[in-house]
């Protein structure tokens, strides 16, 4: 469904992404693991073509999308939802606006056919209906990046999620709402995901696969197995403080 081939990205003189390769396939969960500033979320605004490499391939359910056009990219991008770093909510906007956004914005849906979806939507992540007036900041955090999530879904019904953070500053009752969250959604909805983070124990409930990547280069790519049996010294270091639940997780 995603495929990286050869992937190179600069800044300036800064060479930001480093010939990374790597497949997501279809209905699977792709983890990116690193420290910050390795080029995590650089991956994910490739991905979503809100930048374009200097050379290499991207493709997207087999089409490279590297040569497209902007017209070609908005297109595209209908098939990919995007959850940024908490939430990133329009807060002058209510709750049913944020989620029906795109669908406002084409306006070629009825009014009362987008509040019917945005209450949908809202029962499907568990928030209730009665949330639909609220303003942003009149929720949790939690609750805050549900409504991303349901904004990202809402219009086109993505076959593709992209997750930047998803779990950062939650407390551990929301962050299990939201790791549930995004395994819902590949297991109901055939939902391909790249989820990055920095949260080990996160990443080990929604991950069918990891890649992790220093300083812009691919470290390890493979599923959690080979993660625990990984001897490549970065990884080995990086991961060192959650061997044990990493190991409890690959015997499971």
């Amino acid at each position: 469904m995603i495929e990286l081939e050869h992937v190179h990205f600069h800044i300036g003189p800064h060479h930001i992404i480093k010939d990374v390769s790597f497949k997501v396939h279809r209905g699977e969960t792709k983890v990116i693991l690193g420290a910050s500033g390795s080029g995590k979320s650089t991956l994910l605004r490739l991905i979503m073509g809100l930048i374009r490499p200097d050379s290499g391939r991207i493709l997207i359910d087999g089409e490279d999308t590297t040569g497209l056009s902007q017209t070609e990219l908005r297109e595209m991008r209908k098939g990919i939802g995007m959850v940024f770093q908490e939430g990133a909510l329009f807060d002058s906007m209510t709750v049913g606006e944020n989620i029906g956004y795109a669908l406002f914005e084409s306006r070629r849906v009825a009014q009362a056919e987008i509040e019917d979806r945005v209450r949908d939507i809202l029962n499907y992540l568990g928030l209730g209906e009665e949330l639909i007036d609220r303003m942003p900041d009149q929720l949790s955090g939690g609750m805050q990046r549900r409504v991303a999530v349901g904004r990202a879904i809402a219009a086109y019904s993505p076959r593709i999620m992209l997750y930047d953070e998803p779990t950062t500053g939650l407390d551990p009752l929301t962050v299990e709402t939201i790791t549930e969250l995004i395994t819902r959604l590949r297991d109901e909805k055939t939902m391909t995901s790249v989820v990055v983070t920095h949260e080990i124990v996160d990443a080990l409930k929604v991950a069918n696969s990891f890649l992790v990547i220093s300083q812009g280069e691919v470290r390890f790519d493979g599923d959690c197995n080979q993660l625990r049996l990984s001897d490549e010294t970065y990884v080995v270091e990086y991961l060192a403080p959650f061997r044990r639940a990493i190991r409890e997780h690959a015997i499971i």
